[in-house]
């Protein structure tokens, strides 16, 4: 008789979210017969008994910052249960392969890997040899269609402990988050999806996305995040998920994150998609320098972002872009032109100050790897990214200081029209150019959004 939290699945981050990278798993080892413990260190003490009773620990690692967190909570598990098996799943595992078994992981596991858990999880108590839940990246993933149950949420922190949405009118509710494809159809050359899934993707069953999200509105969720890497990449699975959840669920909203060439391709179908509950849209914008657009192999122009905002405006739907201004490509006049067109677009309020800050991460298996215009200096293994330099010194110093002043201003609460009106000034005196203050002044109140703003 297997016992209570032989497996115990952790995760460290996701972005203020109820994390799906452990919900997911549970599922599949719950219809498995285990009964896996969890524990969520986003919002949890890190808990020595959990640990202790564990056969195997499956650390989740969706994302950079999750993968940096998961390093020092497999460290602290080793201290506590050195006889306990170590493994990373999700999508930074494969990629990071060499960096995750010198500390000492015995499995890694990317793309759809939930059965091979399972399997992970069966040989662990059989006392099998593991080497082959060893993925590497470049292709390795697993990415077999699954049978996808239902996330299992329960013994998961509550919804209320999570990230919350703030409503145009500053009033909160209780925000949830679910998913209704996983993978992606496209190939941006610096997102890591690409290198797990190789432009492939696949939907979650919609009776498994309506139950998921039944259960979270029985748990007091009125809002839900649609994580999906791009939730237009089947746009008719996307309007059959949203027509149901309106009709069962009428007074629930949600949110989703689509591709800028996505919004303007489908744009007719947006309006729809806020009569079915969609308050806002998350688009990785980017840049708006079509050189590096180009290099990223985005799929969109500067002038389809134009398009991107005006048709969630016809539409009623608010577009809260996402960015990557640090790149080697980016030149100072470009970060200044960036700057200068949200002002005076009235796109400010939708952006939240630390988005001007990021610097292009490169990780291992990196589609970007090998480009003859990135000039790579070997990996940083605490920063997780290959090492680069900008050909302009001043963007490099830009970067540091706007990172320090966006920091220290979210930690304390600032307005964030006083921290962009600081970034401006940074980028000015960067350029030599005279000081000016923002012209047009704007407000972030008006524009739904979660109170997690770390997009990524």
């Amino acid at each position: 008789m297997r016992g209570e939290g032989e497996v115990l699945l952790v995760s460290t981050y996701e972005l203020g979210h109820q994390p799906q990278g452990i919900a997911s798993p549970a599922a599949f080892l719950a219809r498995a017969g285990f009964h896996p413990a969890t524990l969520d260190l986003s919002v949890e003490p890190f808990d020595e008994a959990r640990l202790r009773t564990a056969r195997l620990v499956a650390i989740s690692v969706p994302m950079h910052t999750a993968l940096r967190l998961g390093l020092d909570a497999a460290a602290r598990a080793r201290g506590v249960n050195p006889g306990a098996i170590v493994a990373f799943h999700g999508t930074y595992a494969p990629l990071h392969a060499p960096l995750l078994l010198e500390a000492g992981a015995s499995a890694i596991l990317g793309g759809e890997c939930e059965e091979e858990l399972v399997a992970l999880a069966l040989a662990a108590e059989r006392g099998q040899d593991l080497s082959r839940f060893v993925q590497r990246g470049g292709g390795e993933a697993t990415l077999g269609r699954l049978d996808f149950p239902v996330p299992r949420r329960d013994g998961l922190p509550p919804p209320e402990r999570y990230a919350r949405l703030r409503e145009a009118d500053g009033r909160e509710r209780t925000a949830g988050y679910a998913e209704a494809t996983r993978g992606c159809l496209h190939r941006c050359r610096h997102c890591p999806i690409p290198a797990v899934y190789g432009g492939r993707f696949f939907a979650v069953p919609l009776e498994t996305v309506l139950a998921d999200v039944e259960q979270q509105i029985a748990a007091g969720v009125t809002h839900v995040t649609f994580g999906d890497p791009d939730f237009l990449n089947g746009p008719g699975h996307a309007l059959r998920v949203a027509r149901d959840l309106h009709r069962r669920f009428p007074a629930l909203t949600f949110d989703f994150t689509a591709k800028v060439e996505h919004l303007v391709r489908h744009a007719g179908l947006l309006p729809e998609l806020a009569a079915c509950g969609a308050i806002f849209v998350v688009s990785a914008v980017e840049s708006l320098s079509d050189r590096v657009l180009g290099k990223l192999e985005k799929g969109h122009v500067r002038g389809d972002v134009f398009r991107a905002f005006a048709s969630c405006d016809r539409a009623a739907l608010p577009l809260r872009p996402t960015l990557v201004p640090f790149t080697p490509w980016e030149t100072l006049a470009g970060y200044l032109d960036l700057l200068e067109t949200f002002e005076e677009q009235g796109w400010l309020g939708r952006i939240d100050p630390v988005q001007f800050s990021l610097r292009l991460l490169v990780p291992p298996g990196s589609l970007l790897v090998g480009d003859p215009e990135l000039a790579l200096e070997g990996i940083d293994t605490a920063g997780l990214t290959w090492r680069w330099k900008h050909p302009d010194p001043r963007m490099d110093q830009l970067q540091s200081r706007v990172a320090a002043l966006v920091g220290a201003a979210a930690t304390r609460g600032d307005d964030p029209a006083s921290t962009l009106a600081g970034v401006k000034a940074m980028a000015l005196a960067a350029a030599g150019r005279a000081h000016s203050h923002v012209a047009r002044p704007f407000s972030t109140a008006g524009t739904p959004r979660l109170t997690e703003n770390w997009f990524c």
